[in-house]
């Protein structure tokens, strides 16, 4: 049966792949020049290319082993993405006032991490899923709340405050994380061929954005 293996791609591969987001929109061209546009996808998927990231042949055997141990396309697992992997962009450190989760009701305690991708035209609300154990801080009105106040699940993203700590009504709640996007490969074989290897053609190792 399939299923998701909390463990991470090895992350000296995963800074060298390419990838990013993608999403899905029909364009029609109408008889009068203009275009009808309508978006097949409510959220973007990542997808990426570790294959860029092989740079040995000892890189290649990490690669086969981790796939083997995932059983090929059969077991997800997390990927950190080489640009977009904090709650704030790449060059920051995160914060506990970076990213809005929700407003207190002075009843409700846990609030999925989220992150807002977005400008003055507008925006995008991401579910983080799968958020690095411990690198999670909070601020309620711009306040950090202490590490006890709080716990976070790390296979889930959702933040659940401790007895006694449930936001009051109209507190702003934010919070600060690193994460880590679930994947499974793409494929069911890997090729592996160290003549064309080592004459600098790099194996093709696509990775895909999975729901958890």
């Amino acid at each position: 049966m399939s299923g998701f293996h909390d463990v991470r791609f090895p992350l000296r591969l995963a800074l060298g792949a390419t990838g990013g987001p993608v999403r899905r929109t029909d364009v029609v061209n109408l008889s009068n020049g203009r275009e009808s546009r309508n978006q097949r996808w409510r959220d973007s998927r990542r997808s990426y290319d570790a294959g860029s990231g092989v740079k040995s042949a000892a890189d290649l055997y990490a690669v086969m082993e981790f796939f083997e141990a995932r059983r090929g396309q059969l077991h997800g697992f997390r990927f950190r993405d080489p640009i977009d992997w904090k709650s704030c962009g790449p060059v920051d450190l995160p914060t506990a006032a970076d990213q809005r989760i929700g407003t207190g009701d002075g009843g409700t305690a846990a609030f999925q991490l989220v992150k807002t991708y977005g400008d003055g035209h507008g925006s995008w609300i991401r579910r983080i899923t799968k958020p690095v154990a411990g690198s999670v801080t909070v601020s309620i009105d711009g306040e950090a709340q202490p590490a006890d106040a709080f716990v976070v699940d790390p296979a889930t993203g959702i933040l659940t405050f401790a007895p006694g700590q449930v936001p009051a009504i109209g507190a702003d709640i934010r919070a600060g994380f690193e994460f880590d996007v679930p994947v499974r490969f793409d494929i069911d074989r890997i090729e592996v061929d160290l003549a064309h290897f080592n004459a600098g053609r790099i194996p093709s190792i696509p990775l895909t954005e999975i729901l958890t």
